[in-house]
């Protein structure tokens, strides 16, 4: 019997990562094709989606031939995205104009617009989001506003990874996760909101077709076959959005888990039958790739940005050191933090270098070293960072625990889960188990193949993903250090509330 295999592209903000598993979940080969980012205004992110294009044909052509699968072997191809971008296509798919993405702010007007025509609360009960330019929605109303005649000439917008399906198939289509990143997705009814839509006066003929991430949505067209280096007919399954995709990946998929992916920002997101809507709106809800679950997510600002910040800055003697060993600056900065004891002798690190989402939304917060004294190391400096960026991601999990939601264990991927400290004193600071997940990097990417194999029959359903997600390592709490990180804990809220005036006056200044 010939073996099938599941490709899978994650289209990243850098770039494209192409991977390719066999039915089992086994990681066959992987390639990446980067393309470029575009600011041509403060505040303006732009990407050419042919780039995105260029990028999947290569990368597949590329990954086929290092890992000599023949493309009729290719059982499907399903996709992850960068979510809440907006491209505008015509009738035959082309492009209007580059892709607004979802790092881009311009749309602050047309936000206030909508929140002119409904509350703030009532999107956030539809959506599970609040009102934002971050949205798509918004940066779809800002190319009606501002440049009408290309918009005249638009048949629907569409996500980054519903392009190259409309490449790949000639069907204008999203899925459910993707459609609840728009803040016009009615996360209970699975649908667009007749109410959002009225509010941005965009006419409801431009909305996609939202279907279940795990659905075939079309076929690889014989044209597009001869771009991609794809068997015509080859199922295109939709996929989801990066983070809902990275959720299956890392095996959260029923009630109870939870995931961290520790980056640049870093973010916990959980599995529910329902959205969590938050009375005080300091977490959002997304649809997960389980049509049946929603995905509630709390986010911080700052977690691996703050430990490159202090590598940079204060770190350069281990970066030299490191670069001489031909090792990672991080290694040996947390073997530094390791030589002293939890709780770095009383000293705090407030996280918010970039401001702070959950549970604060304060874009004015900011950084700080509390209890600094003359006896303090490079050390102290060293492990009360990682200490803090963690004392945050508790007050993500205890926002999600006042509103009455269990958590489990906590499954940590994304780069900064290599340190080994980091998870231990996650374990230390949660009380809860730290479940470290083996394909660190591929979990997005994982979950989009997944999303492939439920779609053409491969595999039954979406709990297929705890038999084929590894764990490599489990940190359980150690309970010497409870009672130390407990009252640290509690002082590192009060500082940042005391703080808040100060946040103020500083943003004054500016």
């Amino acid at each position: 019997m010939t073996t099938r295999y599941l490709l899978a592209h994650d289209l990243g903000t850098t770039g494209n990562k192409a991977t390719l598993y066999s039915s089992d979940g086994e990681l066959i080969s992987s390639d990446f094709y980067g393309y470029e980012t575009h600011y041509p205004k403060h505040n303006w992110v732009e990407q050419n989606p042919n780039d995105w294009w260029e990028a999947t044909c290569v990368s597949t052509k590329r990954l086929l031939e290092k890992s000599k699968i023949a493309p009729a072997d290719v059982a499907a191809i399903s996709f992850s995205g960068q979510m809440m971008g907006a491209v505008l296509v015509d009738n035959a798919g082309t492009p209007l104009r580059e892709c607004i993405i979802w790092a881009d702010m311009r749309s602050d007007k047309q936000a206030a617009d909508i929140a002119a025509r409904i509350s703030t609360e009532e999107t956030y009960e539809i959506t599970g989001n609040p009102i934002s330019p971050s949205y798509t929605i918004e940066k779809v109303m800002w190319i009606r506003d501002h440049q009408p005649d290309l918009f005249k000439q638009a048949h629907k917008f569409l996500h980054a990874k519903d392009y190259l399906v409309a490449k790949l198939t000639g069907n204008f289509v999203t899925d459910y996760t993707d459609a609840s990143g728009t803040n016009a997705f009615d996360l209970v009814k699975q649908e667009w909101s007749p109410k959002m839509v009225a509010a941005t006066g965009l006419p409801f003929e431009i909305f996609p077709e939202a279907r279940p991430s795990i659905e075939v949505v079309g076929e690889v067209t014989t044209a597009a076959s001869r771009e991609v280096g794809l068997r015509p007919g080859t199922p295109v399954v939709i996929g989801a959005a990066d983070g809902c995709c990275a959720a299956v990946g890392a095996g959260v998929v029923r009630e109870g888990s939870a995931y961290n992916y520790i980056g640049s920002s870093s973010w916990i997101a959980l599995a529910t039958p329902k959205p969590l809507i938050d009375p005080k709106r300091r977490t959002v809800t997304f649809c997960h790739v389980d049509p049946k679950m929603m995905m509630p997510i709390g986010t911080m600002q700052c977690v691996g940005g703050a430990y490159q910040w202090f590598r940079d800055e204060i770190g350069q003697t281990e970066a030299r050191a490191a670069k001489e060993a031909g090792v990672s600056a991080f290694d040996i900065l947390n073997l530094k933090a390791e030589s002293t004891p939890p709780g770095s002798h009383n000293l705090l690190f407030l996280p918010y270098l970039l401001g702070e989402r959950t549970p604060y939304w304060n874009p004015n917060a900011r950084g700080a070293y509390i209890g600094l004294s003359r006896g303090h190391k490079r050390a102290d400096l060293t492990r009360a960072l990682l200490e803090g960026t963690i004392f945050g991601l508790r007050t993500v999990v205890d926002t999600f625990l006042d509103q009455g939601v269990a958590i489990d264990a906590v499954r940590v991927l994304g780069g900064g889960a290599k340190g080994r400290l980091f998870c231990q004193i996650q374990a230390d600071v949660f009380q809860r188990n730290i479940l470290r997940i083996r394909m660190l990097e591929e979990a997005t990417s994982l979950g989009a193949a997944i999303a492939g194999g439920i779609g053409v029959g491969i595999f039954k359903d979406i709990l297929v993903a705890e038999e084929l997600v590894k764990l490599s390592d489990v940190f359980t709490p150690n309970d010497a250090n409870r009672g130390r990180y407990e009252q640290l804990y509690e002082i590192f809220k009060d500082s940042y509330h005391a703080l808040v005036p100060i946040y103020e006056k500083l943003a004054r200044l500016d």
